[in-house]
């Protein structure tokens, strides 16, 4: 927990208490179902919590906007994002249900009032978005395939709406038809080894009717 207050100075008590939660909860759930591998529940905050939050510090997100998390998995990165922005509105996917049920009963134990998650692939999400987060659940191409309708017309962040994607190791040839992908390092915001060859991709959208 500590690693999550180094680099997020500001967080209110809320905020720590949900964060400190998570540990137990995820360890009490990976025994009944594996959502996170076992090597990774030890480093919990690090490789999911803190990975999860290298999102935030490329772009911060305005209050009431609505940010989609594709193939969210144990509700990675949009429940530590969920936690950190209290006032927008966050929706998690994930094709496999049972993780979708984990999901879910940690956002109500933790009383996140503002995360909403469905057993639903993508395609089948309904509503538009500022921005579709996920963590290297698909290729690029593939991944806009799913989510490029899904973008909402009005612009409220310094980034334009679009996809902020979570991956690591080379990715010039996965970009190749992406001229405006942009990619952050990760490791210029925080000094882990775990984070060295791990970036933030953001692709803007076009809005699609």
């Amino acid at each position: 927990m500590e690693i999550i207050q180094k680099y997020f100075t500001d967080l209110t008590d809320t905020q720590i208490e949900q964060f400190e939660q998570l540990e137990d909860l995820y360890k009490e759930w990976n025994a009944q179902i594996n959502v996170i591998s076992r090597k990774d529940i030890d480093e919990l905050y690090l490789r999911h919590v803190l990975h999860a939050l290298a999102i935030a510090k490329v772009q911060s997100f305005a209050a009431g906007s609505k940010i989609l998390d594709v193939g969210t998995g144990g509700g990675f990165p949009g429940i530590p994002l969920a936690i950190l922005f209290p006032e927008v509105k966050f929706v998690l996917v994930d094709a496999i249900g049972k993780k979708i049920k984990v999901v879910q009963a940690v956002a109500e134990r933790i009383g996140l009032t503002n995360v909403s998650a469905y057993h639903l692939r993508a395609e089948k999400v309904k509503g538009e978005f500022d921005f579709i987060v996920s963590r290297a659940v698909t290729n690029m191409p593939d991944f806009v395939k799913w989510v490029r309708k899904k973008v909402a017309k009005k612009q409220q962040h310094e980034l334009k709406n679009g996809i902020l994607y979570l991956k690591g190791g080379d990715l010039t040839e996965e970009l190749q038809d992406f001229p405006k992908a942009t990619l952050y390092a990760i490791s210029d915001y925080f000094e882990e080894d775990f984070f060295e060859t791990k970036k933030v991709v953001h692709l803007p959208l076009k809005y699609k009717p």
